[in-house]
């Protein structure tokens, strides 16, 4: 018998590695998870040179470093247009995943990582969430659409100045008609 979970969610396959998915729904306001990991000092220096991208800053001082398997909450992804924040407390050095949407069972769970970490690990290789996706292919749509209306009208034009030739062509040096209706070459 399959072991089951009270939580309302699990880990799963995501289009950009591995993510965190609902499978029970989960109501607007919910705190959801908890991140956590060793809490790091960058007054020490060997705390402040890590390195890795589970790093959540609580403040100019301290950092979660949430690399550790045990802290699922490393396993939700960022978007643009997310349904769960972080709720940030720094005098607890603790960050809850909170909800901002009801989320429903199969729902990937997402938060905005905020500007630092979009600049340095999502810009460069292009942001890969849902919200940024349908935009780059309404993007491409519209795109081919206007392709294909630029290329509709070159072959209208080149239509229309085909048939202006060939009736020019007719005029200029083929068939008269005279007054009595007979033709003279």
């Amino acid at each position: 018998m399959p072991a089951t979970s009270n939580k309302p969610y699990r880990v799963g396959r995501s289009k950009t590695g591995l993510g965190l998915f609902a499978t029970k729904p989960i109501k607007k306001g919910t705190r959801i998870i908890r991140y956590f990991g060793p809490i790091l000092d960058s007054r020490i220096p060997e705390q402040d040179e890590i390195e890795n991208k589970y790093l959540f800053e609580l403040n100019g001082r301290w950092t979660i470093d949430g690399s550790v398997r045990k802290n699922l909450a490393r396993y939700i992804n960022h978007s643009c247009r997310p349904n769960a924040e972080s709720d940030v407390r720094p005098r607890e050095r603790k960050v809850f995943i909170r909800a901002i949407k009801n989320i429903e069972p199969g729902d990937e769970i997402n938060y905005d990582y905020g500007t630092d970490y979009f600049k340095a690990y999502l810009k460069p290789i292009g942001c890969k969430c849902d919200s940024c996706e349908r935009k780059r292919k309404k993007l491409r749509a519209e795109v081919r659409t206007e392709r294909a209306k630029v290329k509709a009208r070159a072959e209208a034009k080149a239509k229309k100045a085909g048939t202006k030739a060939a009736k020019k062509k007719k005029l200029n040096g083929h068939a008269f008609s005279k007054p009595n209706g007979r033709a003279r070459a």
